[in-house]
């Protein structure tokens, strides 16, 4: 064994992708003299700009705006790749962490990945890359849309910003501001799952629980998403209603596929192919992904299950692990997408919060004992 890639996403409240690869990397090379390759990457949630300067190189550039309830205002970083393309990051200014101890996606907004866009636009960037992952918001993209310049009326004419509690306080939508702004500009929207905008399987029903919603705020939640979906179709000819993917982000994704006209692409694989994964994973040996949770919905998007797919696709039959903080209901379906095995990282009981704090050193010493398993496979290629 020559190359191990080690290519996790972020373990959300603990570690960016490029830590959690550190750690890994750390318990590898404790046991083996492989190269290991440490890819950072992100589906579209927390750390995706980090992961695209780091794949495509760029520069961080700073903004001030909008946190994830309006009126509050948090500093953020966004990518320019090169002149003409910007990555921005929905997590980086409307993420679940900024809600800790006060989650309420009623009231939850995006407006700051708006204005995080219009500053990209600014700057020159005349292709934007929208990471719609890790959000705390259920406003079907509203917020972003009414801070690019979609006017959003109620039934007597008054203009105002919805959120997720009072999309069905919205009677006419007017997107032509936006879209004349926009004029000149690309927008795509890199989703970390493919769930449509309403229903069994929307974004109030599947995550809202995640964003503090309770089972009645669900419900409300959604009605408000099925009277934007119908107002979408009406007053801009667009249905949204069962698009994949238009559920990301609390369907900010599907409405700024509506409202401005935004392309929806899996997240993986725009970042797949900025950091040239295929190319590397034919020289490789092992690959070592992993998150912070991994469940049957992983399916749907997420790293590793794209990680495992891009293998397959190159004709590569080298196992697959996924460290993961913790393994939930289903998970066993994952390894017929190409997963040779799923590893929690827990070293024993403890409370979340003792968890998160410990996520880099239960990573490495997993990664030790993962790489001491493989090491006893192929003793003669990995002895130290």
């Amino acid at each position: 064994m020559q190359r191990i890639i080690v290519i996790p996403d972020s373990f959300k409240g603990a570690l960016s992708s490029r830590e959690a690869g550190s750690a890994i990397a750390t318990g590898l090379a404790s046991v083996t003299d492989a190269e290991v390759l440490v890819v950072p990457i992100a589906d579209g949630g927390e750390g995706t700009v980090e992961a695209f300067v780091a794949a495509a190189g760029g520069v961080l550039r700073s903004a001030t705006v909008c946190g994830v309830f309006y009126g509050e205002r948090v500093p953020v970083h966004y990518g320019l790749i090169d002149p003409d393309v910007a990555v921005v990051e929905t997590a980086s200014c409307a993420g679940l962490p900024l809600a800790s101890g006060r989650e309420d996606t009623g009231r939850a907004t995006t407006f700051g990945v708006g204005e995080q866009i219009l500053d990209a636009v600014s700057a020159g960037a005349r292709r934007v890359i929208v990471g719609a992952g890790g959000s705390a918001t259920t406003d079907g993209g509203t917020g972003a849309a009414a801070a690019l310049g979609v006017r959003f009326l109620d039934a007597v004419g008054e203009e105002f910003v919805p959120t997720g509690d009072t999309l069905t306080r919205i009677a006419r939508i007017d997107s032509t501001p936006a879209r004349d702004r926009l004029r000149d500009v690309d927008v795509e929207v890199m989703c970390d799952i493919s769930n449509p905008l309403t229903g069994s399987q929307g974004a109030a029903h599947v995550f809202g629980p995640q964003k503090g919603a309770d089972p009645a705020s669900v419900a409300s939640l959604d009605t408000g998403l099925v009277h934007l979906a119908g107002l979408v179709e009406r007053d801009l000819g667009v249905a949204i209603d069962a698009l994949p993917g238009a559920g990301a982000a609390g369907g900010l994704a599907g409405g700024l596929h509506a409202f401005i006209g935004a392309t929806l692409k899996p997240g993986i694989d725009v970042v797949l192919e900025t950091a040239g994964f295929h190319d590397l994973v034919k020289t490789a040996d092992l690959v070592i992904t992993g998150e912070g949770r991994i469940d049957g919905q992983s399916l749907a998007g997420k790293v590793p299950i794209g990680v495992a797919q891009a293998v397959r696709a190159a004709g590569r039959a080298i196992p697959v692990i996924v460290l993961a903080g913790s393994v939930g209901q289903d998970a066993d379906t994952l390894y017929d997408e190409g997963i040779t095995a799923i590893v929690p990282i827990g070293r024993g009981p403890q409370d979340l919060a003792t968890a998160i704090r410990r996520t880099a050193e239960d990573l490495t010493a997993t990664a030790r004992d993962v790489g001491r398993l493989v090491m006893a496979c192929f003793p003669a290629d990995l002895t130290r």
